[in-house]
């Protein structure tokens, strides 16, 4: 970027706590400015008190109407969008598919799937009329292998992974770059309450099932949030520049989920 060059924006989902609030510090640290949209009012505002004023509003991207409101405010503030990264997610219901509520299936579908139909439908007419942009999807290895007793995330992060593919196609002529990121066990509370979850019903301890799920990498250890950060900072920049339609992993390695029964 250079010094008479306009500062690029950045719009997260989910950007206010957790990964996406690490996502949001690495690109502040690159030179974007942001706009986050989170639904939690108090990270909101402990979010604009240290990234400035104006850089988060109150949002659920589950809803179409914030959605559309939300970039009505987006705006009034910038004229350009140069990285979107569909961050928001839920962990949603953990069990057998009979067992699972239809609301709980329902809200983990809408926070996790149709919130990027939402929010993208509003980044894409200012990308293509900068002739650029680059859209960064949350998926999930639970969207490239599936995950047991986990079918409304499943689901929802397969649908992203195809959803990335598919934008990709139709966005490539306008120099759009949209590509999917699928985490492992990411360390921090999301992870933490999944693992709670899955000891209860099986009767065992939090613990134990955490010594299982770090056993699903070959690397034998969860992701942490700033080297998911990190690759979107590398696929924003030069770096990423002919790397489009992809589903990157980070996870260490568990598609063999070979070191399952290892000591």
């Amino acid at each position: 970027m250079t010094e008479d060059a306009p500062r690029p924006v950045a719009v997260i989902s989910g950007g206010a706590s957790g990964i996406g609030q690490v996502v949001a510090r690495a690109l502040q640290d690159a030179g974007y400015a942001l706009f986050v949209l989170d639904s939690n009012a108090d990270q909101v505002s402990r979010f604009c008190e240290v990234h400035g004023e104006g850089s988060a509003l109150v949002c659920d991207v589950s809803s179409v109407d914030q959605v559309d409101r939300a970039f009505q405010e987006f705006a009034a503030r910038h004229q350009r969008l140069d990285v979107l990264v569909n961050n928001v997610g839920i962990a949603g219901p953990h069990g057998s598919l009979e067992t699972l509520a239809v609301e709980d299936w329902q809200r983990t579908i809408d926070v996790d799937l149709n919130s990027l139909f939402y929010v993208t439908r509003h980044a894409i007419p200012v990308m293509k009329r900068q002739g650029a942009g680059v859209i960064i999807n949350m998926a999930s290895n639970a969207g490239l292998q599936g995950c047991p007793l986990r079918s409304p995330y499943t689901a929802a992060k397969w649908a992203t992974v195809g959803l990335t593919k598919t934008w990709a196609m139709d966005l490539g002529p306008w120099n759009i770059r949209v590509n999917a990121l699928c985490p492992g066990s990411v360390e921090g509370e999301r992870i933490d309450g999944v693992i709670a979850r899955d000891a209860a019903q099986r009767g065992v301890t939090a613990e134990a099932i955490r010594q299982v799920y770090q056993r699903q990498s070959s690397l034998q250890r969860f992701i942490k949030p700033e080297s998911i950060a990190a690759m979107v900072v590398f696929l924003a920049g030069p770096g990423g520049e002919a790397i489009s339609g992809q589903a990157v992993a980070i996870d260490g390695h568990t598609e063999t989920l070979a070191n399952w029964m290892s000591p």
